[in-house]
């Protein structure tokens, strides 16, 4: 495995901007996933005034949500790949003008139509901008130190915007209606916009002397679009999930198939040759079930077993992005520089796993500051040292033509793991609850064990990814 302080030294290094313009750099692309993340949440807190207020029926208010995941989870590859193609800074101001722009079409909308069509085109602005950004970062700190603290203060800002989102999102919708959930992504956007036009640096695109593989983008979009759309559709009625998972696999697997052959493909197979591209996207995506799952059943956790109201809900989770920011932006660079990324992220695994352990064990009748606020500072110092170096393992030794692909497959792993979760969790919760009242537990009781059963998942995840690390890669400095 080529170490991580080697992995970016290649000639485009050398014109990498001065250290006050990569900050605002920095502070472009951070900008611009806060306000990704900020989105997610928001809009979720704003769901029940949705409906009210634009005539949303109960099925179709999913679609608010799913519509952003299908074009976000389908189309982040290829906007990896063509990131590649056209160069980053290209992929990044376009993907945050149409974000912005479908935000305001959003906060306009006079139908669920128009409001589900606005969240479609969202998906894809984000696919389009996330897509690069890790590909983007790797450039701008080629020094391994800087690299784990540009990494730890992009895990952070996605921590905090999802619990601002929370906090906020109550906020706004009461005081201003749901459509401030959208109007305030445009400061944010314009913000960035402004940003990465001024201090991003236009890189040269290697691999655009390339034609790209068109009939290999239909495939591979098409293929994850309808695969997301098939975990969507657990749990619900005549949702025919695997009819449409099998679709799905036989549209990647043509995918895969045609990979092999292609003279120019859109995802050299070759990639998966490196250890820490391989491991690390395998990681990211079970780190990423976990994750999402531990948040949507702690936060019903402690409304529905605590008594905690929604805003009491979202100030519960503060430890969390607290650990994350404390360590990511603190100690994460020194511990990477002196035991290696491997190690910390093992590390920030056993931590992690310890974590959700520690919430499956607390009692039915449990108090938050005693039996959750341990278990929540804990994740967040184990996250804060997982997230960042899984990210830099899975970019290290990536070569620089390659590097938007990778940063699209990155983000991939962790949307269709994020969707994997929550639907792996909501199905597990519904089950070990029904049994638990059909054993005769009251209702809180049943609650508290379905929600336990999902912390034990959530743990064995965490160890598998750990397992993955321990076996796969090498626990050198590197």
């Amino acid at each position: 495995m080529i170490p991580l302080s080697h992995s970016v030294l290649d000639p485009e290094t050398a014109a990498a901007p001065v250290r006050g313009h990569r900050r605002a750099a920095l502070a472009a692309l951070l900008t611009m996933q806060l306000m990704v993340a900020l989105d997610v949440t928001v809009v979720s807190v704003a769901l029940p005034n949705l409906k009210v207020e634009l005539g949303f029926s109960a099925t179709g208010l999913s679609w608010v949500v799913n519509a952003y995941l299908i074009a976000f989870a389908g189309l982040l590859l290829l906007s990896g790949r063509l990131g590649d193609f056209f160069g980053p800074k290209r992929m990044f101001i376009a993907g945050t003008a149409v974000f912005t722009a479908a935000s305001v079409a959003c906060a306009l909308a006079a139908t669920p139509a128009m409001l589900v069509a606005g969240r479609f085109v969202q998906g894809l602005g984000a696919a389009m901008a996330s897509a690069v950004i890790l590909a983007m970062l790797v450039r701008l700190f080629p020094d391994q130190g800087e690299q784990a603290r540009a990494m730890g203060a992009y895990g952070f800002t996605r921590a905090a915007g999802a619990l601002l989102g929370l906090v906020a999102g109550g906020v706004l919708t009461q005081t201003l209606g749901w459509e401030a959930a959208f109007w305030i992504n445009t400061p944010i956007g314009l913000a960035a916009l402004a940003l990465a036009t001024r201090f991003v640096e236009a890189t040269p695109s290697p691999a655009r002397a390339a034609r790209p593989d068109v009939i290999g983008a239909v495939l591979v979009t098409a293929g994850l679009s309808l695969g997301v759309y098939a975990i969507v559709l657990i749990g619900e009625p005549n949702g025919a999930p695997l009819a449409w998972g099998a679709v799905s696999a036989a549209l990647l697997t043509a995918f895969l198939l045609r990979q092999a052959k292609a003279a120019n493909p859109l995802m050299p197979l070759r990639l998966f040759r490196n250890r820490s591209l391989a491991t690390g996207n395998a990681a990211f995506a079970l780190l990423y079930a976990a994750a999402t799952g531990f948040q949507f059943m702690t936060a019903l956790l402690l409304q529905q077993v605590l008594g905690l109201s929604a805003v009491e809900t979202g100030l519960a989770f503060v430890p969390t992005p607290v650990g994350v920011g404390v360590v990511s932006l603190v100690f994460n660079a020194r511990l990477t520089r002196r035991f290696g990324a491997v190690a910390v992220m093992r590390t920030g695994l056993v931590l992690l796993a310890f974590g959700v352990a520690l919430l499956a064990l607390a009692p039915t009748d449990g108090n938050y500051w005693t039996d959750v606020l341990p278990a929540l500072a804990i994740l967040g110092i184990g996250q804060g040292m997982a997230m960042p170096t899984t990210m830099m393992l899975s970019m290290s030794g990536v070569p620089a033509a390659d590097r938007g692909l990778a940063s699209g497959l990155n983000n991939t792993a962790q949307q269709i793991g994020g969707a994997v979760g929550l639907s792996v969790m909501a199905v597990a919760a519904a089950a070990v609850t029904a049994d638990g009242e059909a054993a005769g537990l009251d209702r809180l009781a049943a609650l508290h064990g379905g929600y336990a059963a999902t912390y034990w998942i959530q743990a064995a995840m965490v160890l598998v990814a750990f397992g993955l690390a321990t076996v796969t890669l090498r626990t050198s400095k590197r």
